[in-house]
């Protein structure tokens, strides 16, 4: 029998709040993260709208120096982590780390300081180029960055599958634990990528809506949507075989006990005709669950607001649900914080433990105008109360990927 696994820590930097209750507080109250580009002149772009992190101080939770050797992405996965671990009471100390694990993803990483590293190469040469260009940029950094400033010395690793990222690692991060490699595992993703190449490339793909009204440029399923709105941020949570938990008197939130995760193999942007791909991820989260469609009592949906993701999203669901689908409530997290790419699964996640513990399900907002092919409950504007017992959640990333968690009150 595979071991059960716990959430006992959460933590967040996001658009709308630096630590997880400001983070839920905002999204109950349906409030919006998204400002006109603050960090470069966004006047020769068509998309001018991000969802940006305020008021982040990097020496807040690490030292100055640290901070200095670290792309944006790594430093918001080091203070979602610090979070995370005081969230959960670990007392590191008393813990054998090498039974303690990582695994932190990102979609892009250091983009923004490519990017300022080929501007020197360009206009100086290559021996202006940072020794510290390398390991500041790669992908694996956020992980590895948090294992040293911790002294995790379990398995550490780095998952990297566009939009789906972070909903797998903590898929994967389940498993680890399931399968007794680890006794904890600290699992999510980070994103930075509101640089001037990172918004003109996504633009490019006429991925990112170009309406310069705040309140009108995240609206998923609505049938007016034109693109989703780029957001930065890290979301981190820590899992725990259940026994190890019990023991040391931790307070648990959650547990995990569904992971899908299937590839489209069709094409490198657009989801598979009928949203099968993610079917199927639906599919073999809830087997691996070991409950029925209909015991789902709330669904967190990818919802980007893109045209194709919001309608096949929501023909996947009715293929897994059928008239089931009708009566599930839906929400897009993203209506409010944007798109954070690799972190969105993990943002996502710590508002869906919320949603059990509070028995509140936050709005989508912007969604005013429906569209004949998106006619599913997406809790329109304002959140309602429910009794959630058990959620899923969904997310799609480019290349075909497809992962879903389910996740349930925790119950002896």
């Amino acid at each position: 029998m595979k071991k059960r696994v716990v959430i006992t820590g959460l933590g967040v930097i996001s658009p709308v709040g630096n630590n997880v209750d400001d983070y839920w507080n905002n999204l109950k109250e349906g409030n919006i993260g998204f400002n006109r580009i603050s960090t470069f002149d966004p006047t020769e772009y068509k998309a001018k709208i991000v969802a940006e992190v305020k008021d982040f101080d990097p020496k807040e939770y690490m030292q100055r120096k640290r901070a200095k050797r670290m792309d944006r992405f790594a430093q918001f996965s080091i203070a979602a982590t610090k979070q995370a671990i005081e969230d959960s009471g670990l007392d590191l100390e008393k813990e054998d780390k090498e039974r303690i694990g990582v695994i932190v993803g990102t979609g892009i990483g250091g983009l923004g300081t490519i990017e300022k590293e080929s501007q020197k190469l360009l206009n100086k040469g290559p021996n202006k180029i940072s020794p510290m260009f390398i390991p500041t940029v790669i992908t694996n950094m956020a992980a590895g960055n948090i294992a040293i400033e911790y002294g995790l010395k379990g398995i550490c690793t780095n998952v990297v599958t566009a939009c789906a990222t972070s909903t797998n690692t903590i898929g994967d991060a389940t498993r680890i634990i399931q399968y007794g490699d680890a006794d904890v595992m600290v699992a999510g993703g980070a994103e930075s990528c509101i640089a001037p190449i990172g918004v003109a490339g996504f633009t490019a793909l006429t991925a990112l809506s170009c309406s310069e009204d705040p309140n009108t440029a995240s609206r998923p399923f609505d049938k007016n949507r034109d693109g989703f709105v780029m957001g930065e941020g890290s979301g981190i949570v820590i899992l725990e075989e259940l026994e190890h938990a019990k023991a040391r008197g931790a307070n648990i939130l959650a547990e995990v006990i569904g992971y899908g995760s299937t590839c489209d193999a069709y094409h490198i942007t657009s989801p598979a005709p009928g949203g099968e791909g993610a079917a199927r991820s639906m599919k073999l989260a809830l087997k691996d669950a070991g409950i029925k469609p209909e015991d789902i009592s709330y669904i967190n949906a990818h919802g980007t607001s893109t045209e194709y993701n919001d309608k096949l999203e929501t023909a996947a669901i009715k293929k897994v649900f059928n008239d089931y689908a009708y009566k599930i409530p839906i929400s897009s997290t993203k209506s409010m914080i944007g798109h954070l790419l690799g972190a969105a699964g993990a943002v996502e996640i710590v508002a869906c433990v919320k949603t059990i513990l509070d028995g509140y399900i936050h709005p989508t907002v912007g969604y005013t105008t429906p569209d004949e092919e998106c006619d599913l409950d997406y809790v329109p504007v304002k959140g309602r109360k429910a009794n959630v017992e058990y959620v899923l959640s969904n997310s799609l990333g480019f290349g075909g990927h497809n992962a879903t968690l389910v996740i349930k009150k925790y119950e002896e």
